[in-house]
């Protein structure tokens, strides 16, 4: 990562300036092996990056590309603890860089120059744009943030309602996400990200009120950075008072070091994260509860699979990226659904958890759809939540599976989800078969179903 090692004026050997042309200066960057780079900026430009970089900053989005060929197609900088972190999003990856407070000005001239042309931003109570136009200028204003004036308003509300993970306590791991102070007083800007994790604490609540016993064991797939797998085992630990045997999965070899790292910080000391796939995993214990969130496409369904093969309890699932439906629709029945992209996306991805939903309940869940996150935020925002039930009616079985059969028959097409049906329903043996009966074809696999 490059980090600022000095600015020098324009008389330092930049170009002369052209007529009306702002003063340039000399900004010289170094990197850990010790080599350097430098380029010519306008005076103004730098000012204007030191000052927005001086406000006691939350999040900053950086966007409106220069030109067409640009790596990154925006960049978004969150608190996180004492530093920040940056998340650069490319077409189809997401590469994250941390430092600290003091290097936050040089790292938007860095990634900035002669690449970007917009920066929002905002702190406490103000909201900040930077533009600049493709000739130079430079333009900085400030405004009292509409966030602002909601959470000082929320605020009031906040107090009134009671919150599971409660404000005055000192959650280590939401301290370091930066919802927290270091005195367990949610942040006034972070007020949003604090009402999700409670709703998502709220869910879980809901959803083990009938479990039974002070032991559970848990498997998280996908884990990732794993903000609310340290959330979740706090919550069972701390306010529940369970013993959890809880493990993290993930594919990111840095990214689980950095989570047993932050487990052993905090104190976790039945919570581990392994690398391994979802698919295959072998767990070293009688699996209660399965969590997958945000877990890729069909890496869902394996998740799902798995979870149903162990007779796991519960089953919380946040799905995402569900591209199997979408490219495989060819009916021209619901071309007035598939015509726009848009539509047709979200229609997809309905689909997809609707056939999700009800193959669990074939599997004897009782399975319910609910609204994780505010739709403003992300439309990504569907859990399913899955309890399995002792006794499941014969016939309350057959009507479900009739009615998954009817949408897989419309929409799925496949390899994949031939194989997520033909696995669940075959393994829970409730008398649906799944024949792959034609040769694949551009339209993909024929399906048949008998009951």
């Amino acid at each position: 990562m490059w980090k600022l090692k000095q600015i020098f004026d324009g008389e330092y050997g930049c170009e002369e300036r052209q007529p009306g042309e702002k003063e340039k200066c000399l900004v010289i960057f170094t990197n850990e092996a010790g080599e350097e780079k430098s380029f010519a900026a306008n005076e103004d430009w730098i000012a204007a990056i030191e000052k927005l970089a001086s406000n006691p900053l939350m999040k900053i989005i950086i966007s409106k590309s220069a030109a067409k060929d640009c790596q990154y197609k925006k960049i978004v900088i969150e608190k996180k603890g004492e530093g920040y972190q940056a998340a650069k999003y490319t077409d189809k990856q997401v590469f994250h860089d941390n430092f600290g407070t003091e290097d936050l000005s040089g790292f938007l001239m860095e990634v900035m120059h002669e690449t970007f042309l917009q920066v929002n931003a905002w702190d406490e109570t103000k909201e900040y744009s930077l533009l600049v136009s493709k000739k130079g200028a430079v333009t900085l204003k400030a405004k009292t943030s509409k966030e602002a004036h909601k959470n000082d308003t929320a605020t009031e509300h906040n107090r009134k309602k009671n919150y599971i993970l409660e404000e005055g306590r000192v959650i280590p791991p939401l301290v370091d996400m930066g919802i927290f102070t270091k005195e367990g007083k949610v942040v006034k800007s972070m007020y949003d990200k604090f009402r999700q994790i409670n709703r998502f604490i709220e869910i879980i609540d809901d959803g083990i009120r009938e479990y039974k016993g002070g032991e559970i064991h848990i498997i998280d797939f996908g884990c990732g950075k794993s903000y609310l797998t340290f959330i979740m085992y706090y919550y069972f630990t701390e306010i529940r008072h369970m013993k959890v045997q809880m493990i993290g999965l993930d594919l990111k070899k840095d990214v689980i070091e950095k989570c047993n790292q932050a487990a052993a910080k905090y104190g976790y000391e039945n919570l581990r994260f392994e690398l391994g796939d979802i698919n295959g995993f072998q767990t070293p214990f009688d699996v209660d509860m399965v969590v997958t969130l945000h877990a890729c496409d069909t890496a869902t369904d394996f998740a799902l699979y798995n979870a149903i093969k162990w007779n796991a309890k519960m089953i919380f699932s946040v799905p995402c990226c569900q591209h199997e439906v979408n490219k495989q629709i060819q009916s021209e029945d619901y071309s007035l659904l598939t015509r726009y992209g848009i539509i047709k996306e979200r229609f997809s991805a309905l689909t997809t958890d609707a056939i999700r939903a009800n193959l669990l309940e074939c599997c004897g869940y009782k399975t319910q759809l609910l609204e994780f996150i505010d739709f403003e935020h992300t439309p990504k925002n569907i859990l399913i939540r899955a309890v399995r039930r002792p006794v499941v009616p014969s016939s309350a079985r057959k009507n479900t599976c009739r009615k998954s059969k009817t949408c897989v028959r419309s929409f799925i097409c496949s390899r994949h989800c031939i194989h997520y049906c033909e696995t669940i329903v075959r393994y829970d043996n409730i008398g649906i078969v799944v024949e792959n009966r034609g040769i694949h074809r551009k339209r993909g696999l024929n399906l048949s179903f008998t009951i």
